[in-house]
Formats: C-alpha cells, structure tokens, sequence
C-alpha cells in the first residue's frame, strides 16, 4: 500500500506537470498565431477593400446593435450575393467607438462576445489577447485592436477557436488519468509481489520462532540466503538458537554429572545411617573402633557434599561477566600469599618453593582467591610425597608447578571441562570443578589460564594465569 500510494503520488505529479506544459505550450501557440494575423478588416476578403482608404466602405458587411443581430444579418446578405466576400480564415468583426453597432463581414461563421473593456483599446495602438467566446458559445482567444474607418479608430476583434485545443486538453487529461490509475495498479500488484518475496524470510523467522515458541525445540535453524538485512537477522537468530541449544545442552549435562556427582556420597551417607539405625533397633552395638571409622566416613562424605554444593553455587553464576558484581583493586599478591597458606595446611610434608612479587588487578577478590587455592589444591593432590611445589607470581604471571604424575597430552582438552576427571584420579576426592572454576573466574576477570606439561620436560604439570593489572597500587 505504501509503494502504491508512493508511486500514485510520483504519477499525479508527473501528470499534473505533464498537462500544465501542454496547455502552456498551447496556450502560446493560440497566441503566438494570433498576434501574427493580419490587423485589417479585409482581410480574407478577396474581392474587397483595393484601394480604398476608409476600408468598411469598400468592404461587405453587416452591422448590428449586438454581435448576434450582426452575424445574422451578415449571414443573410451573404445569401443574397451569392456567397460573394466569404470569409475564410480568421473572425473578425467591427465594433464602434461607442459600442452601439457591431459590424460583420458577410458569411462570418459566428460573432465575437464584445466586453466593455473591448472599447478602452480605442484611441490605443498595439493590440491585446485575451480569453473570450463566440456567440454560439465556443470558446475563443480574441486579440483586442483598433482600425480607422470613415475617420474614427473602431475596435477590430480578431478571434481564433480554442476549441479544439480545450478538446485536445480534455483527452489529454482522460489519457493521463488512465496512465495513472494503470500505472497504481500496476505498482500495487507489483509492489504486493515485491514485498511477499522480500519478507518471505520474515514469515519463515515468524513460524520457526512460533514453532519453538510451542515445541521449544531450540536449535533449529533457517537457510540464509543474500547479504541483506533479513539475512543478517536470520543469521542473528540462526546464531541465537545455536546458543540456545548449546546452553540447554550443557544445562542438562551439568545436572546430569552433578546428579552423578551427588550420588555416590549420598549413597555412602545412607548405607552407613542405614547399617548404625538396623545396628541400634536390632541391639546389636558395632564395636566401637567400628562405629567411629563409619562416623569418620560420614563425615568426609559430608564434607565432599559441601565442597561439591559450593563449587555448583560457584559455577552457577553466568559465563560472561557480570557488570554488578563487586569488583575493586585486588593485591593479588598477598591472595596469594593467604592461599599459600591454605596449601601448606593441607600438604604439610611437601616443599613450597615460592617467589611472588606485587602486583595489583582489578576482580573479585573471593573469587581470585578460590581459583588460587584450587590450583594450589590440585598440586598438593597430585605430588608425590615430601614433593616440591614451585609458585612464581612476576609481571601478573602466577605459575604453579607440581612434580606428580603430570597429565596425558590427550587429556589437556578436557581439563577445564565441567565434572570431567582423568581416569587416573577418579578415586581420588573432588568433584571435578575445581578448574572450570579456574576458568571462569580468571575469563571474568580478563585474563588467560592454561595447564599443561612442565616447561623443562621433567616430571609433573604446571598451571599458568596471566592477568591485567600494575606492580603498583593505583592511586
């Protein structure tokens, strides 16, 4: 509708312009051709008027008081002289300084409609054109001037028919108009296709959204085709199912591994109720070395439930950063420091060998503490007994090195993986979050962090994190 109402406007436009040059352009030629007519009342008249300095005396015609009694007084003298004087050409009449006779020359087709502001042209020179009519209502261009006859300047109205030319106008117009109204209908239909095929995209983005909308079948997709704008926005949702799907993938994974994860504890936890509730209701006590090696159980059971539950509200926070969260100048070198501390406790036979220099970012500082620890618990896990931990904090590089087994090359990929575990170290404690947690808190904070084997080629495994910052606090 809109391209039609457009291209209906642009038409008129150029139609209403079209006619208007037209009519201008014939306006001009109906007075060009009148001005160059002859200015003396004999004219067309063959047989009249030679030599004769009065001009009407020599010339055949019929007056009246009204241009009507004139024309058809001249009409009847022409019948009775044999139709000698017809005019052929160009209408014309007389009309006296007074305006009370008006004089036609025999067989004039039809008189000229006078004015009163005809006769002001009496005593001028030069001529006018104006707009007028004849008698019997065509209408007409008559040029306004004066003649001498018997010795007074009369007014002598010379006229051309437009007629023809209103009519040629009038079809003009008819013509335009049905150009028009083709050319809307046209530019409807046209614009009606135009516009099906553009947005055809659109209605297929529609029903899929809809069908999702209804299903939530998320990952389905659109051909994209063009380089568009429709296909930039199918390309934009293409890319948003995409993530959809993958986000639901892993949401269901992370529920599927932390049901796993939950299992086996809670399994434990229940057995050993289960076997100290049968041994009360059955009278039979466990012996007491017994009764505390199960307590003991359930309390490391207990223990890896509250790990495990704090790394899943940990990693349930969302991978990109959160504009909120509480961020400020972090001396990472005194976290640490504190997590150093934390490492020694739970390896008291190993050999911490550590240089950390200053250096200040800008994080979380729990955050950063937590993946300091457990990079510093995995180490302690893995090295082997009154082993040497080595950690180097220079330039915002953190790195810690274990001598312990290290980790196979085919297993690098997966380390920073969710709940994933080398099989090697499935019956050791953890979850399995601990470096996704790494992870996430080192991408939050802008920063890089990667594992693989020692950089020498020895024994064990080393973890690098390298984040922004200055070695000096910020003012």
């Amino acid at each position: 509708m809109l391209t039609a109402a457009a291209v209906a406007v642009a038409i008129a436009v150029a139609a209403a312009a079209c006619w208007f040059l037209v009519e201008d352009q014939l306006d001009k030629q109906v007075r060009s051709n009148l001005a160059a007519a002859p200015m003396d009342p004999t004219f067309g008249m063959p047989n009249a008027g030679q030599g004769d300095p009065n001009g009407i005396k020599s010339v055949p015609v019929a007056c009246g008081t009204t241009a009507a009694q004139a024309q058809e007084q001249a009409a009847k003298e022409w019948s009775t002289s044999n139709g000698h004087g017809r005019y052929n050409r160009w209408p014309s009449q007389l009309v006296a300084p007074s305006g009370s006779q008006v004089c036609l020359p025999f067989g004039s087709v039809s008189g000229i409609v006078t004015t009163p502001a005809d006769l002001d042209a009496v005593g001028t020179t030069g001529f006018t054109i104006r707009e007028g009519s004849f008698v019997d209502g065509d209408s007409a261009m008559v040029r306004v001037s004066t003649v001498p006859v018997n010795g007074e300047r009369w007014v002598l109205l010379t006229a051309v028919s437009t007629q023809s030319t209103d009519d040629s106008l009038r079809q003009l117009a008819v013509v335009l108009s049905c150009v028009a109204l083709a050319g809307v209908a046209v530019a409807g239909v046209a614009g009606r296709i135009v516009a099906r095929s553009a947005l055809k995209p659109v209605d297929q983005l529609t029903g899929l959204v809809e069908h999702i909308a209804r299903t939530e079948e998320v990952g389905t997709t659109i051909p994209v085709n063009g380089q568009d704008e429709i296909a930039r926005l199918s390309t934009s949702f293409n890319s948003m199912s995409t993530a959809l799907a993958n986000s639901r993938e892993r949401q269901t994974r992370l529920i599927a591994d932390a049901g796993h994860e939950l299992r086996t504890p809670l399994t434990s936890l229940r057995t050993n109720v289960d076997l100290l509730i049968r041994s009360d209701a059955q009278g039979r006590a466990l012996p007491p070395e017994t009764r505390a090696r199960m307590l003991g159980n359930m309390k490391a059971q207990m223990q890896e439930l509250t790990l495990l539950i704090g790394d899943l509200l940990q990693l349930s926070r969302p991978d990109t950063p959160n504009p909120e969260a509480v961020r400020t100048v972090v001396p990472f070198h005194e976290t640490v420091g504190r997590a150093l501390e934390r490492g020694r406790l739970r390896g008291p036979s190993l050999v911490f060998d550590t240089d950390v220099r200053p250096w200040y970012v800008h994080g979380d500082p729990a955050a950063l503490e937590r993946a300091v620890i457990n990079l510093l618990d995995n180490a302690v896990k893995y090295s082997p007994p009154a082993g040497t931990i080595e950690v180097r904090l220079q330039g915002g590089r953190l790195t810690v090195r274990d001598h312990g087994p290290g980790i196979p090359a085919e297993e690098l990929p997966y380390v920073f993986d969710r709940f994933w575990r080398s099989p090697s170290s499935r019956q050791l404690p953890g979850s399995g979050l601990g470096l996704s947690i790494v992870a996430q808190t080192v991408q939050d904070t802008g920063g890089q962090v990667s594992l693989g084997p020692a950089p020498d080629g020895g024994a064990g495994t080393q973890a690098v994190i390298v984040l922004p910052g200055q070695p000096a606090e910020p003012h």
